[in-house]
């Protein structure tokens, strides 16, 4: 059993954020509140961490994880934004839509295996925070064990992953209401409606989006 840092982001210094998301980008694996449920991340470039986070889910390692940035510019480093996808971005990040887009050359060793990348700037303001001071995206997935409902709650964060994982960063009780998710890699598709209604995206997007 590994030795988990636990902090409640309120009580997190600038040094803290400084060396977490450091710490991220090499490699550390991390609880994180987000504006929907806790997820587990890490480096996005860090193949060895991105499949410990599968170990310790015990998820299998061939479905995608959600990769998550501070900010457009650096979504836009790993992925390909149409002009839809751009207004989607504009209007509703930070928050809760995930939009799939296809890779960027910087971007293609991060889809495994799979036509596009699901990208979201969250709106929680730690994590903003936290992912802008990273050199690279994260890399993330909901924090709980693979098949098990999601996890809002501190206690049962702790109880789960307390020397599993590097850091626990504790938000507090989050809402359980999952981001929507928009595919712009072909034509464009609702694969959730989450957050943000799909009678909403489609006005922004200026298109009719098909329903999985």
């Amino acid at each position: 059993m590994s030795r988990t840092r636990i902090f409640k982001v309120s009580e997190m210094t600038e040094s803290d954020m400084l060396s977490a998301a450091h710490a991220l980008d090499e490699g550390a694996v991390s609880v994180v509140p987000t504006d929907t449920v806790y997820g587990i991340g890490t480096g996005a470039f860090c193949e060895e961490s991105v499949l410990r986070i599968y170990q310790i889910k015990a998820r299998p390692a061939t479905s995608p994880l959600q990769i998550l940035t501070g900010s457009l510019a650096q979504a836009e480093a790993v992925a390909q934004f149409s002009g839809g996808a751009e207004r989607l971005a504009q209007t509703y990040w930070p928050g809760a839509i995930t939009i799939i887009l296809p890779p960027t050359p910087q971007g293609e060793n991060l889809t495994r295996g799979f036509k596009g990348l699901g990208l979201r700037v969250p709106g929680n303001p730690f994590l903003v925070k936290l992912l802008s001071q990273m050199s690279h995206p994260m890399a993330c997935t909901s924090a709980n064990l693979h098949g098990q409902p999601v996890l809002t709650d501190e206690e049962t964060i702790l109880k789960t992953f307390d020397g599993k994982v590097d850091y626990i960063f504790l938000g507090g009780q989050l809402s359980p209401t999952a981001s929507s998710v928009v595919d712009l890699t072909e034509e464009p598709r609702l694969l959730r409606e989450g957050g943000v209604p799909r009678a909403d995206l489609e006005k922004t997007l200026g298109q009719t989006l098909t329903v999985k």
